[in-house]
């Protein structure tokens, strides 16, 4: 469950709107909404005394459904903040705010109702753009994932939209019957049955939330560059920190790992074997990681070939390559081997790792790729091992 602006545990509603009635233990006839403008405070109006309001809510609109929390359009500290902590994996899987429906600005009957996730990344992405804008703003409940993933896994659903049309009573709050879904959606939406189920017709915006006043100046036309899923080397890039943010965990064992084969050898186990062997696997591993998330998202359109797992390779060997070099007359000829196919094996896996993140790709290509790649990262990463230990057994002394 989610927990509101007020403190409140709820499933579905917005911060500050009667539906969050929760009772004081003051007294049994004060059951007033906790984040409503009954009371008034020095330092919270909208608030009472215990409660918090959220900081993107600036006040509220009264409308036949009940108050609708207003919300800023322009970011915060806290906001920006929040965007870096999550854009390097802090707090990323419960960055979210409580579904339900929002205004910006003054709407009436016939302002746009614009429909978007709540991982908190696409709402402020919405609302940032909505400056000077009298808008609603439909938030479904996606699990803290954003449009595109949301669509993909079945949680941004024709279903979930219909329901959050109904629950918030957005008949009762406007009169066109229309609602503005990101095209990212279209996956996991299908209009018809939206349509079909609450009587509320779908209109695709654009891709991008920066498009959306150029949308609306066109009465609700989308341009074709609108509906182009750009892959720039800054957006490939921003994603790179999240992408770390999966591997210290398995890191440590695996370096632990790593530690402990390098100390085997002909005198059963030399902790100065571990020590210095170990750190030229931990090179190779780290120069497999730099490979596999930095290298080949930065140059992925001239990596040749068209697999995420194939282009790892090519990045990894180059990476291991540097590494052999560095250690070239301290080891022997099975060791650089070793070194050079770990490189590769762990580029090549966390290469193929980043497909869930680009538009190059589609679920039963990634599928496809896994069921080829993986069986042989596997047999690779057994005779790393292989030649890695053996190598200590075939050294001159």
């Amino acid at each position: 469950q989610e927990k509101g602006c007020c403190g409140q545990e709820k499933d579905s509603l917005p911060c500050g709107t009667e539906a969050d009635l929760q009772p004081v233990s003051i007294s049994p006839v004060e059951d007033i909404a906790c984040c409503g403008p009954s009371i008034q405070q020095d330092d919270n109006p909208f608030g009472r005394a215990g409660y918090e309001l959220c900081h993107y809510v600036e006040g509220f609109l009264n409308t036949p459904s009940g108050p609708v929390p207003k919300v800023m359009t322009d970011l915060k500290r806290v906001d920006i903040i929040g965007t870096i902590l999550t854009r390097i994996g802090i707090g990323r899987n419960n960055y979210k705010i409580s579904p339900g429906l929002y205004c910006v600005g003054n709407p009436g009957l016939d302002s746009p109702v614009f429909v978007t996730a709540n991982y908190k990344l696409s709402f402020d992405a919405l609302r940032k753009e909505l400056t000077g804008v009298d808008a609603w703003i439909l938030i479904v409940n996606t699990n803290s994932v954003n449009v595109w993933c949301a669509a993909g896994k079945g949680t941004f659903s024709s279903a979930e939209v219909v329901n959050r049309v109904k629950l918030t009573g957005l008949d009762n709050v406007v009169r066109h019957k229309t609602l503005v879904l990101p095209q990212l959606a279209a996956t996991g939406v299908s209009a018809i049955q939206v349509e079909k189920d609450c009587g509320f017709k779908v209109n695709w915006g654009p891709v991008r939330a920066r498009d959306i006043k150029a949308f609306l100046k066109s009465e609700n036309r989308v341009e074709t560059s609108m509906r182009q899923v750009t892959f720039s080397t800054r957006e490939r890039m921003v994603l790179v920190p999240v992408e770390l943010s999966f591997l210290p965990k398995s890191t440590l064992w695996i370096l632990l790992a790593f530690f402990i084969l390098s100390g085997i050898g002909t005198n059963i186990f030399s902790f100065h074997a571990s020590w210095s062997r170990g750190l030229m696997a931990a090179a190779a591993y780290a120069a497999g990681i730099f490979a596999g998330t930095v290298v080949v998202p930065l140059l992925l359109p001239w990596i040749p070939g068209r697999a995420f797992s194939f282009k790892g390779v090519i990045t990894g060997l180059l990476a291991g390559a540097g590494i052999v070099a560095a250690f070239w007359g301290k080891i022997e000829t099975l060791e650089a081997l070793a070194l050079l196919i770990c490189t590769a094996v762990v580029s090549s896996y966390l290469a193929m790792n980043f497909t869930g993140a680009t538009p190059f790709t589609s679920p039963s290509g990634v599928e496809k790729e896994m069921r080829t790649a993986i069986p042989l990262q596997v047999a690779a990463l057994l005779i790393t091992i292989v030649t890695w230990v053996g190598s200590a057994f075939m050294k001159v002394t």
